[in-house]
């Protein structure tokens, strides 16, 4: 059987290369966000809070930031530490929380959101609106595929102790 070299398969190369990509924004943005000793994952927390001034549960949260709950619960305490939002009990349920952003989360996300745009904006200069809407449906799509790849793959069933 003659398998096709991965430099002859361009969707392959294709994926290769946004997964590269991704890599190489996420460690950008960890140096951008730096000198506001903020993550790019604590960012994206603010960043979602800022358009929810009733807050966001925490469930809703990891959703959105497509993480674990644990991982979630993890950047709020920490956000939490800061003062940079806070939780509340979400009426009707004991067990669930709404996160919310504080006036220091803000202050401070009002101090970043300007610069990460303009940053963001250099990053993709070279794209034009209607290039970037292909894009967009483009990756959308690979999420999509992917996710479907992925529901259709056998799991790995737990080893069991004796």
């Amino acid at each position: 059987m003659n398998a096709v070299p991965p430099s002859a398969n361009k969707p392959y190369e294709a994926l290769v290369q946004l997964l590269r990509a991704a890599d190489t924004v996420w460690d950008a943005s960890r140096a951008f966000f730096a000198r506001w000793d903020l993550s790019p994952s604590q960012f994206n927390v603010l960043n979602l809070l800022e358009g929810n001034p009733s807050g966001v549960s925490q469930t809703e949260l990891s959703r959105q930031l497509i993480m674990h709950r644990s991982n979630a619960t993890g950047l709020v305490d920490r956000l939490e530490k800061r003062r940079l939002v806070r939780r509340e009990d979400a009426a009707g349920d004991r067990r669930a929380y709404r996160v919310m952003l504080t006036p220091e989360g803000a202050r401070l996300l009002a101090e970043v959101l300007p610069r990460y745009y303009e940053e963001a904006r250099r990053v993709c200069e070279h794209l034009s609106e209607r290039r970037a809407a292909e894009l967009i449906a483009d990756f959308r799509q690979i999420a999509q595929n992917a996710e479907r790849t992925a529901a259709g793959l056998p799991r790995r069933e737990a080893r069991q102790r004796h």
